[in-house]
């Protein structure tokens, strides 16, 4: 057995799972889609059922259905003295094989590859004889592809040497790699919330204690709660996507730029800015609002949404002295970055003009073909307008994230429910839908949800009175 969780971090992981079919039904849903996510490992011991009862105001009897309905589907199994623990995902489960027919993955918001990239890559193939004549082995990146990604830098005002470049295995190992180095455990990380989740993992993993500032599509990031967290927490790092915020879609304005730098300032903090989704710009209004090149700001980026997922490549952007102690602390992750990748990337750094242009159109096709359905099928949901970046962030109306999500997935359509994205619970009324897939199959998975949100509406009714007689 590798891990426990306790009844206060399940009834917080779990947000609102009410709202579908018998109270221990829908309990079970939202364990089950908890395993599915990962956010609960495989051996992972369940807390007692009178512990998770007490923590959830209900019956000891509805937690022992609950536990007997994930025995029935494989999910747990209760060993004498040992409690209940997570198992495996079997190959027939749900979410087990997303490569199933007629399954619409929207879990995953990355576009599909740029259409050159196949012709890249031949090219770089021509000159395999020279790459691997390398060492291969090379914890700071290989000299052209730094000066290419300094070169991006630059064109953008902001001026950058290589060696203030160091090149990953894509933005997650950057993050990773960054958490590693610069926090120690309990450290306190500022972050937004919604947040992306990986992001979230990297800094949890080095025992970090993350607090969560608001950010809303309409209403942007709360900068009242963000100066009360720099002001009284004193974060070591704070860790932000100031540029289509993933899931959100929002980007900073210069009134919350300015109150970022000037808290980070004021507490001596890390600024880390994920500016992975920043070249998804579809038909933004205004110029971003450019952060100051100052000492502690680090800066993430990758090719994984402009170009392809499957390009691990990515960089941290950053002073000198910062980069020698990234790579100093690297090899204990990896021992460097792939040439082949390296050599591809390089290639693709001069033609990413060209290459945002086609992302843009897809993108736009995929946003307003969402938008559409959404609007036609769904009147009483908030449907934001997204300038660019890869999602919606709708609003439900119902803490019904979950169950709504588990009811789509019986039906073959894979999404991420609103807690998935929270830093200390919540958002389950809200729903992430990526626009990353081609128009059709987003009409598509819009009748499925449809049809889930009926099956949702018409039973929550029923488990909210299945509640009231089951509460202790």
């Amino acid at each position: 057995m590798d891990s426990r969780i306790s009844a206060r971090a399940l009834a917080e992981a779990l947000g609102g799972w009410r709202g579908r079919g018998p109270a221990y039904e829908a309990l079970a849903d939202g364990i089950r889609l908890l395993c599915l996510d990962n956010r609960i490992a495989p051996r992972t011991a369940l807390p007692a059922e009178r512990e998770l009862a007490a923590a959830l105001g209900l019956s000891r009897t509805t937690v022992a259905a609950t536990y007997r309905s994930l025995r029935d589907t494989g999910h747990i199994e209760s060993l004498r003295g040992s409690g209940s623990v997570t198992l495996p995902l079997r190959r027939n489960d749900p979410g087990a094989d997303d490569r199933r027919d007629g399954v619409i993955d929207l879990q995953q918001a990355s576009p599909a590859a740029w259409p050159g990239l196949p012709a890249v890559i031949q090219d770089v193939a021509q000159d395999a004889a020279a790459l691997v004549a390398r060492t291969g082995y090379d914890v700071v990146g290989e000299p052209g592809l730094r000066e290419a990604i300094a070169q991006h830098y630059r064109d953008r005002g902001l001026a950058t040497e290589p060696d203030q470049i160091l090149v990953t295995t894509g933005a997650q190992s950057a993050l990773h790699l960054i958490a590693s180095v610069l926090l120690s455990r309990a450290d306190r990380v500022l972050i937004e919330t919604p947040t992306y989740p990986h992001g979230a993992d990297a800094f949890r993993a080095v025992g970090a204690r993350l607090v969560g500032v608001p950010v809303s599509p309409d209403d942007g990031w709360d900068l009242d709660r963000a100066a009360q967290t720099f002001a009284r927490v004193l974060p070591a790092l704070a860790y932000l996507m100031p540029e289509f915020q993933n899931p959100t879609g929002r980007t900073m304005s210069r009134e919350e730029v300015t109150a970022f730098v000037d808290g980070a300032q004021r507490a001596g903090t890390y600024l880390v800015l994920d500016e992975t989704t920043s070249g998804l710009d579809i038909d933004r209004p205004t110029a971003p609002v450019a952060f100051p090149d100052l000492g502690r700001i680090v800066r993430v980026g990758s090719l994984g949404k402009t170009v392809w997922g499957g390009l691990r490549v990515g960089w941290v952007r950053a002073e000198a002295d910062i980069v020698r102690r990234l790579a100093s602390g690297r090899p204990v992750h990896d021992l460097g970055t792939p040439e082949f990748e390296q050599a591809v990337a390089a290639r693709l750094l001069h033609r990413l003009d060209e290459i945002s242009t086609q992302r843009a159109d897809l993108l736009r096709a995929g946003r307003d073909a969402l938008t559409r359905a959404l609007v036609e099928r769904f009147p009483e949901w908030e449907i934001p307008h997204a300038h660019g970046g890869v999602s919606l962030w709708v609003g439900l109306g119902e803490p019904v994230s979950t169950p709504l999500v588990m009811s789509a997935r019986a039906r073959g359509l894979l999404l991420s429910a609103g807690s998935r994205f929270a830093v200390e619970g919540g958002h389950d009324r809200r729903l992430r839908i990526p626009f990353t897939a081609a128009p059709h199959t987003l009409e598509r998975a819009v009748d499925i949800l449809r049809h889930a949100w009926e099956d949702v509406r018409g039973t929550a009714a029923g488990a909210a009175l299945d509640d009231l007689a089951t509460v202790v």
